[in-house]
């Protein structure tokens, strides 16, 4: 195996036995990690003059970080997880590869993946990385605690106005119980849960001129609904990144319904919480929500390399191996082809609820992959954490985050 960051170019990857070595930044951990090293040991069977070296030494929330560190220093990997929200900061750079070519003349269609994963990698009608996992938000909901108040459990066309109302009754502040849990750390995992309202009120994240935001008004009803969960003291803000806090406070039993996607399910599973699945509720009654998929970035370390990575990703993206990383990982089908197979089936019909995510891949938009969405969504996270800690209404915390977000989206790329 190679050793990791290999610098660029010292021997195009290229050992005295002919085979190519490609190294993978993967950052995954448990269950996704043994589901792509399972991967990476059958595609070796398959292509015996390819060796593939999983390090990169990091978790993917710093993946980031230790590339750009890396491009910059001039030793880097040839394939590198990278969320789809760094994508455009990413692939500034001219050791990013463009795949158009490459997933354009799969054996898989172009066209049959689902929408949210093409538009995820493309940069400027480019694609610049090979899509690597796909998600949607839902809502679980609590069944038990629906029941000990006497509640329907909510079905899809319901409103934001239901979802304030139930969290509210489901609440019971003398046993510690709460209707609902927001992220409130500022980060990103704060920020896309916003996004699906915006865009059902017809806003967008940056408006059609590229200079400005454009949830200027739709933001502010957006907060609103922020705002009323937290004057109704029905939910939990969990302040720590990554949200494990309120995740446990749901799978205690003390949560009634949670915003959350499919990787959640195999938690709440376990601890044995009779759950139901919906789709997120809109205002306007149709069908809305956002995939935040996550990417597979190719750098270009001399051809033989970058050859070989590419035939990597190419092959990971396809169907058969695919729904091994779906099952295995958490991820949702990539394609529909993937979606079809008898392995997802299976799974879709012995996982409650896991269907309803892949439906709403349907109507699922993903963020803008522009250079200063992490400037828009820095932003956007002080807003809503200031709503949620009540530190400022609405129309003022958007004020606020349109005087940070509109200078850093008018600065020329």
């Amino acid at each position: 195996m190679t050793t990791s960051g290999c610098a660029a170019g010292d021997d195009d990857g290229v050992a005295a036995d002919g085979k190519v070595h490609i190294e993978m930044w993967h950052g995954q951990t448990d269950i996704a990690k043994k589901a792509l090293e399972k991967l990476v040991a059958d595609f070796e069977k398959s292509h015996p003059d390819i060796r593939v070296g999983l390090g990169g030494g990091v978790l993917a929330d710093a993946m980031l970080q230790k590339v750009t560190a890396g491009l910059a220093a001039g030793s880097y990997p040839d394939i590198a997880y990278i969320f789809g929200s760094d994508l455009a900061s990413i692939a500034v750079s001219p050791q990013v590869v463009d795949l158009t070519d490459t997933v354009r003349s799969a054996s898989t269609p172009w066209s049959n993946y689902w929408a949210p994963a093409r538009d995820a990698v493309t940069v400027d009608g480019k694609v610049r990385a090979a899509p690597a996992l796909l998600d949607s938000l839902a809502v679980v909901c609590n069944k038990e605690l629906f029941r000990q108040a006497g509640l329907p459990l909510p079905k899809a066309g319901w409103t934001w106005q239901d979802f304030q109302d139930t969290a509210k009754k489901l609440t019971d502040e003398g046993r510690g119980q709460f209707g609902t849990g927001w992220p409130g750390a500022g980060d990103e995992d704060t920020v896309w849960r916003l996004w699906p309202m915006v865009w059902d009120l017809g806003g967008d994240v940056v408006d059609p001129s590229g200079k400005k935001i454009g949830f200027a008004d739709s933001g502010v009803r957006a907060l609103e609904v922020v705002d009323a969960l937290a004057r109704d003291k029905s939910v939990y803000i969990d302040p720590k990144p990554g949200s494990e806090q309120m995740y446990q406070v749901f799978m205690s039993g003390r949560m009634g319904m949670v915003l959350t996607g499919p990787w959640q399910l195999p938690d709440i599973q376990q601890a044995k919480v009779d759950y139901h699945v919906v789709p997120l509720p809109s205002f306007s009654g149709r069908p809305v929500t956002i995939s935040g998929p996550d990417t597979w970035t190719v750098f270009n370390n001399g051809s033989a390399r970058e050859k070989a990575a590419r035939t990597f990703v190419s092959w990971l993206m396809q169907p058969e191996q695919d729904v091994v990383w779906d099952v295995e990982a958490g991820s949702l089908p990539l394609s529909r082809r993937t979606e079809s197979m008898p392995d997802w089936q299976e799974k879709t019909t012995g996982t409650e609820g896991l269907a309803v995510f892949t439906k709403a891949l349907e109507t699922a938009r993903v963020r803008p992959v522009h250079q200063a969405y992490p400037q828009v969504s820095k932003a956007v996270g002080e807003a809503v954490v200031s709503v949620l800690l009540r530190r400022s209404t609405p129309t003022k915390a958007m004020r606020a985050c349109a005087d940070t977000a509109n200078p850093a989206l008018a600065l020329p790329r």
